[in-house]
């Protein structure tokens, strides 16, 4: 799978980011931190509002935003975007609904990529494409690994066209039902329940 959607996904999502939060400087919108000076209110409101993935994407945002890298990753991202949504729609002018993973692998054990946001934004692969086109998609429990990863869950995503979201929770639901009497509770959480 191509790299570039995902890329351009976080180039996207950063900027706008960067672009909407950037009221939130403590005059008027925001934490209120008093301060001598405003470049110091500035930045002491938002250290304290602000947490680490925020602050990481407000200056990735920023960065692409920056006057020369404008087009070379902001502009290109859009043109990319475009593509992407034509694609989906193209596909979705032939199927009623698109299937794929929710994610390249199982779910991660709690706290295991904490301190990996690389390893996190890599997780998002199979997602940021649905997000990029502005399409409705749904993500069911379908099972679990077996073997090294023993109980860990595995989504099924699924995608509607544009204000289709009725077809797509009928999908959904159907899937549901005619899996019925499979136990989507992981065995840790089941081991629990039953002792």
């Amino acid at each position: 799978m191509s790299c570039v959607p995902f890329l351009s996904y976080y180039i996207l999502a950063s900027s706008e980011s960067s672009s909407n939060l950037s009221r939130y400087d403590g005059v008027r919108y925001g934490n209120h931190v008093a301060a001598d000076e405003l470049n110091s209110q500035y930045k002491d409101s938002r250290a304290k509002g602000f947490g680490s993935e925020v602050k990481r994407r407000i200056l990735t945002g920023t960065y692409a935003l920056s006057a020369g890298y404008y087009d070379a990753y902001y502009k290109r991202a859009q043109q990319v975007r475009t593509i992407i949504r034509k694609s989906f729609k193209a596909a979705l002018d032939e199927h009623d609904i698109l299937i794929s993973p929710a994610a390249p692998s199982a779910a991660y054990k709690i706290g295991e990529k904490k301190n990996d946001p690389l390893a996190m934004y890599a997780g998002d692969i199979m997602t940021v494409n649905v997000n990029l086109a502005g399409l409705p998609a749904l993500v069911l429990p379908c099972g679990f690994v077996e073997g090294g990863s023993a109980g860990l869950p595995v989504g099924l995503q699924m995608i509607g066209a544009a204000f289709d979201e009725g077809k797509l929770l009928k999908v959904g639901h159907i899937f549901e039902q005619t899996l019925q009497n499979c136990n989507f509770v992981p065995p840790l959480i089941a081991d629990e329940l039953t002792s």
